[in-house]
């Protein structure tokens, strides 16, 4: 079983969208077993909320559903307990790394590292702009899910 944690900074847009389209793939790919995945923020300003109701419509107009999420703070914990911790951009990165003990940084990286076709490598946070930004996260996610779970399972 590989163990997966997105993060981004408050757990209410970015890393939960990740974390609901993963559910979804892994089980329409009938990767229950396989693969685990969860969210979290690198800080815990949310901690006990429900995603952005924004990313929640979003993400339920392409069949994810993102209802039952709830946001918390990345813990010391996670990083010996998941096998990839994967950021949604380069500050989230920087933090964890300086949080992260020596041993368990080569578990770190950009999520979009996993999607090949992606023109960008962070996930752009969209909690000040429109709907089209949380249509684009979205679409990220999409991709760098799929790329994951390539190199995870296939």
């Amino acid at each position: 079983m590989k163990r997966v944690l997105f993060v981004c900074t408050g757990n209410i847009c970015r890393s939960p969208t990740a974390e609901g389209v993963a559910q979804h793939f892994i089980q329409r790919g009938k990767l229950d077993g396989m693969v685990e995945v969860d969210s979290a923020g690198t800080h815990g300003y949310h901690a006990g909320e429900a995603p952005d109701p924004r990313s929640v419509k979003a993400a339920a107009r392409r069949g994810y559903d993102l209802s039952r999420l709830r946001a918390r703070k990345l813990d010391a914990g996670d990083f010996q307990r998941f096998d990839l911790l994967l950021a949604m951009d380069r500050g989230h990165l920087e933090l964890m790394t300086r949080a992260c003990p020596e041993v368990y940084r080569p578990k770190l990286a950009l999520f979009l590292d996993y999607a090949p076709l992606a023109e960008f490598d962070e996930v752009p946070d969209p909690y000040y702009g429109g709907p089209q930004g949380f249509e684009a996260v979205l679409d990220l996610c999409e991709s760098g899910v799929g790329g994951l779970l390539d190199r995870l399972v296939r």
